[in-house]
């Protein structure tokens, strides 16, 4: 017989991730369908990797409800997954009157949303603060609540945790069709077909096109914005400590400064609409307008120091807020559509949010005896080879020779870390997927010395040939025939 799942969550980003790990602990069959062949395969994987703070959404949205809610919850979370998170804080940076009368709206708005901790700073500890501000700058907005996290680790580290938990993944499953079969959703991607009785469509910037296909009559229509970035060498990661942002204007929060939790530092984005939904091109023009944003916060930003660039497109809807309800045309099925900035930081509220509505819809959440609410089976994950203490490094070669060889020189990974990649649940099968789970060809070099060892130690470990190793997805061949 044909199995029936419980719920079916159509997209594997920070919103579909997070609600399978919520939805684990449930006496549930989930299932996730995901178009992209890894999780984080579109905006989760290319954003700010900021944890906002709240201050920017408008009183009374679910928007800003959420946001507040979940940049609370993040710092716990991310150690229960084990994912790096920063409690950097940030600074909304004024350059005059003009801009500290925006500063004080931002305030209001803050507290009136229940943002904690906020303050307007003068110029002087502003700048005794981050010394390496324009001194142009007068005041800021001081968010003490905000932080950083790796967007395309904390989506990883929820879907293994949902797929230790049972929940079935399915990729390259590119959802075209969806019939209703009396109570049954049946979701088709060409001749596949996934029955459920009750679906959650959180497919990012195709989400209002998901929605389509079970109410032609869908209203929001999303607007695809892209933003583009530059990542600055780790030489350049302390040039600031908080995440620096300029006065936000309608089209975002504008051009941020702001380190990584890898030690990077980041700057973007600009925010572009583009026709193409899936457009993450980078183009001359709009870097330059982002180094032009950077130099204005940070004069002393080594621009010459961008190791690689990259964009990704935000799903702006044209209500401006989060639209979290079931489909007019189908009471089983619940859509997450216009999940944009802030949802990385909202994304364990509202995945929580989604389960209260999957609740009034008929769900019956039933807690698991056996549910593991960490990353791995056994608790919390190894840590990455290059933050062993020497000692610790030295007792680990030993065990597991792997270890002692190191493959990116860059980023100190070895052999041992690209295994346990590749072994992982929902483990590396291509050499982008090594690159996500292990920062392997993330360094100076771009993967220029380690890319073909990557290669080999994929095929060897999945018993393919090295002319089957893709870099990202179908299409994307890394050999195309041999030499001798």
């Amino acid at each position: 017989m044909e199995k029936i799942y419980d719920i079916a969550i159509i997209g594997a980003g920070v919103t579909g991730a997070m609600l399978a790990h919520k939805l684990a602990k449930y006496k549930l069959d989930v299932a996730v369908l995901e178009a992209g062949c890894d999780v984080a395969s579109g905006a989760s994987r290319a954003n700010s990797a900021i944890v906002h703070a709240g201050f920017d959404a408008a009183c009374g949205t679910l928007k800003a409800k959420l946001n507040v809610r979940g940049c609370a919850e993040l710092p716990v979370l991310a150690k229960q997954l084990d994912v790096p998170y920063k409690n950097n804080t940030s600074l909304v940076v004024a350059y005059g009157e003009e801009d500290e009368k925006m500063l004080e709206v931002l305030l209001e708005r803050g507290r009136k949303n229940g943002v904690p901790k906020l303050e307007i700073i003068d110029s002087a500890r502003l700048h005794e603060m981050e010394p390496s501000l324009s001194p142009e700058a007068t005041a800021a907005l001081y968010a003490p609540t905000a932080g950083i996290i790796c967007p395309y680790d904390l989506t990883m580290a929820a879907a293994e945790n949902a797929c230790i938990n049972g929940c079935e993944f399915y990729f390259d499953y590119k959802v075209d069709k969806i019939e209703r079969d009396g109570d049954i959703l049946n979701i088709c991607a060409g001749d596949k077909t996934i029955r459920a009785r009750y679906a959650a469509n959180c497919a990012g910037v195709h989400s209002d096109e998901i929605a389509r296909l079970i109410d032609p009559e869908f209203p929001i229509k999303l607007i695809p914005r892209r933003g583009e970035y530059m990542v600055l060498d780790k030489a350049e990661g302390k040039t600031v400590s908080a995440t620096i942002f300029m006065v936000p204007s309608k089209a975002g929060k504008g051009i941020l400064v702001s380190p990584t939790v890898d030690g990077n530092l980041l700057v973007g984005p600009n925010a572009h609409e583009v026709g193409f939904k899936d457009d993450t091109s980078t183009e001359a023009m709009g870097l330059e307008e982002i180094s032009q944003g950077a130099r204005r916060l940070v004069p002393s930003a080594n621009l010459r120091a961008v190791i690689t660039s990259f964009a990704g497109v935000r799903p702006t809807p044209d209500t401006d807020d989060f639209h979290i309800l079931p489909s007019a045309a189908a009471g089983n099925f619940l859509n997450l559509v216009g999940i944009e900035s802030p949802g990385l930081a909202s994304s364990p509220a509202v995945a929580e949010y989604a389960i209260e509505q999957l609740a009034k819809m008929g769900v019956t959440l039933k807690v698991r005896d056996d549910y593991n609410p960490f990353r791995t089976e056994k608790g919390h994950m190894r840590k990455p080879f290059r933050e062993l203490s020497n000692e610790e490094k030295a007792e680990l070669c030993k065990k597991e020779p792997a270890y002692a060889k190191i493959i990116c020189r860059c980023e100190t990974i070895t052999e041992g870390d690209i295994l346990a990649a590749i072994r992982r649940p929902l483990g590396a099968k291509t050499v982008d997927m090594v690159k996500m789970r292990t920062r392997a060809g993330m360094g100076r070099c771009q993967g220029g010395f380690c890319s073909p060892r990557v290669v080999e130690i994929l095929a060897n470990e999945l018993g393919v040939s090295p002319m089957d190793i893709k870099k990202r997805d179908c299409g994307s061949d890394i050999l195309c025939d041999k030499t001798k």
